[in-house]
């Protein structure tokens, strides 16, 4: 009926947004983990995954979802937000698609929308011996462009895989520090992607006059930024 994956939390998010957007898969694909060892006096593990087999279980259910805390959330929009509590996902303003209390499924939300599997993607990702390199980079106070010139350098010199593209996390609504962007605009010279998203955990980056590089597609966090442009980079070749 489904699949149950247990899974370490601190890369989960990107593990489910890889899974749905290659396999698209019409049977539930489940990702699980837990936040406390399990010689913890209250471990957290052994619930997860009887919620995670539930929700395998449920007809109807497709597509890769993470399971934690007694909530189910989409693979698009699964995020850790905390360190340790056993809550630590979140599925942002959205919430999640549904929980599972006592044993009880419960959608508040559809099941992820269907789509069509990528077998031909899938086929070039397992054959290459190395993806296309994306860095991921923050913008702050001070920030200035030497880690892109220093990228851009490092992407020339022999035997270094080629940079192919950036994901530069700014403040609040992307915003991206005036000298760090002159240096991401001389990296799309010399043929880098650069996409734009934010370092807050919640809310959209809105349409600016003021902004120049393009916005991260369906609003992607930055490591799952990271995880489509290489995707399209790797179709694209």
């Amino acid at each position: 009926k489904g699949i149950v994956i247990t899974h370490g939390t601190d890369t989960l998010e990107e593990t489910a947004y890889l899974l749905q957007a290659v396999l698209a898969p019409l049977k539930p694909v489940v990702l699980t983990c837990a936040m406390r060892p399990s010689t913890a006096l209250v471990p957290d593990g052994p619930q997860n995954l009887v919620d995670a087999m539930r929700v395998a279980c449920e007809p109807g259910a497709h597509g890769v979802v993470a399971v934690c805390a007694g909530q189910v959330h989409a693979a698009r929009l699964a995020q850790k937000v905390h360190t340790y509590r056993t809550d630590a996902f979140s599925s942002g303003d959205a919430g999640p698609l549904g929980v599972v209390e006592a044993g009880q499924l419960t959608m508040w939300q559809p099941w992820p929308a269907e789509a069509t599997p990528a077998p031909a993607l899938l086929q070039r990702l397992l054959a290459a011996e190395v993806w296309p390199r994306v860095e991921w980079i923050t913008s702050h106070a001070g920030a200035d462009g030497l880690l892109v010139r220093a990228l851009l350098a490092q992407s020339r010199e022999a035997g270094m895989p080629p940079l192919r593209g950036l994901v530069v996390a700014g403040t609040g609504n992307g915003t991206i520090h005036q000298d760090l962007e002159a240096a991401l605009t001389q990296a799309e010279a010399d043929g880098v992607v650069v996409w734009r998203t934010s370092r807050c955990a919640q809310g959209r980056v809105l349409a600016s006059e003021q902004a120049r590089l393009p916005v991260a597609p369906e609003q992607l966090p930055p490591a799952k930024a990271r995880l489509a442009l290489q995707l399209q980079l790797l179709q694209a070749s």
